[in-house]
């Protein structure tokens, strides 16, 4: 292993790539590359009368946190389920996973 890119906890090596793992509380510990990655799950979409300007801040205007951070992931090669991780942004360890609400 390249001792430059030691893995963080809640990250594996595969293939010579750092890979997130999340525990999908259906399928078990799986790889990143069984997921797709939804978003932030903090963000919420604006009523249907909002303007244009609140749509604008919705879909562009986003911050980029360091440390505790939640969102979506899809596991579109397990068990189709939208869900909420609460990830780390600097050490990528997973503190929990739920179900779309």
């Amino acid at each position: 292993m390249n001792p430059a890119r030691v893995p963080s906890r809640g990250r594996t090596e595969a293939a010579g790539d750092l890979m997130l793992r999340i525990p999908c509380p259906h399928c078990g510990t799986r790889d990143e590359v069984e997921f797709h990655y939804g978003g932030d799950a903090s963000v919420r979409r604006p009523a249907a009368d909002a303007d244009t300007a609140a749509y604008a801040a919705y879909v562009y205007e986003r911050t980029n946190p360091k440390g505790w951070h939640r969102e979506w992931w899809f596991h579109a090669a397990g068990c189709r389920q939208w869900l909420e991780v609460r990830r780390h942004t600097v050490s990528h360890v997973i503190e929990s996973v739920t179900g779309q609400p």
